[in-house]
């Protein structure tokens, strides 16, 4: 199974940049995009009739052109869930659960802390009540597949500038210690397991030409 997963800042702007083609090249079974900061009345015809993908959404009824995941999906699931049963985590259209029987995929758009230090709360609450209840499902014998943009960098060789992001969310050692305590609870970091020592990363600024420099 190849599984793809993309914050694509804008579903409507990745549309415009040959996104069919370039998705379509590498072959997805399951495609997990995050942040796609849309409405249902603004998906398009072609995001809904997407090269024979099924699609599943989730939105935020917070407020409109923020947050939102979605997934496109081959084959379809049992079950498909929005959000984690939490109201106040729920209304930002973070969370698809999508049930496959043999597994439950998760696809998450966790917070970002950076605001003030009331959002930063609000990333850590929601980090504990997913992830009590992810462990819960995870007693009942669940296979979990968890994707998504988790808007923290949990290691040094995770980030470029490492001791220039220390007092910023995002590498907050309050921040990295919940990451620490997910990998001790028997989750894995499926990239870190294969790769444990390349240096990659996942995300740069779209200012500054961050990527190519």
């Amino acid at each position: 199974m190849r599984l793809i997963s993309w914050n694509v800042n804008g579903m409507r702007a990745v549309f415009k940049k040959e996104f069919a083609r370039s998705v379509m090249a590498m072959k997805p079974d399951i495609l997990a995009l995050q942040e796609t900061k849309l409405q249902a009345h603004q998906r398009t015809n072609e995001m809904l009739d997407f090269a024979g993908y099924q699609s599943h959404w989730s939105y935020s009824t917070e407020k409109k052109g923020y947050s939102g995941v979605m997934i496109y999906a081959k084959h379809a699931p049992e079950q498909v869930k929005n959000g984690f049963g939490i109201n106040r985590f729920d209304s930002e259209g973070r969370v698809l659960e999508l049930d496959y029987g043999r597994f439950i995929l998760f696809n998450i758009y966790f917070p970002n802390g950076q605001r003030d230090e009331e959002r930063l709360q609000y990333k850590l609450d929601f980090y504990n009540d997913f992830f009590t209840y992810a462990d819960h499902l995870k007693k009942q014998g669940r296979s979990l597949v968890i994707t998504g943009d988790f808007n923290t960098a949990h290691n040094e060789i995770d980030l470029k500038n490492p001791q220039s992001n220390k007092d910023r969310s995002g590498f907050l050692s309050i921040e990295r210690d919940v990451l620490d305590d997910i990998i001790d609870r028997g989750y894995v970091d499926t990239f870190r397991h294969l790769y444990p020592e390349t240096v990659k990363y996942s995300w740069w600024s779209y200012r500054f030409n961050a990527r190519k420099n």
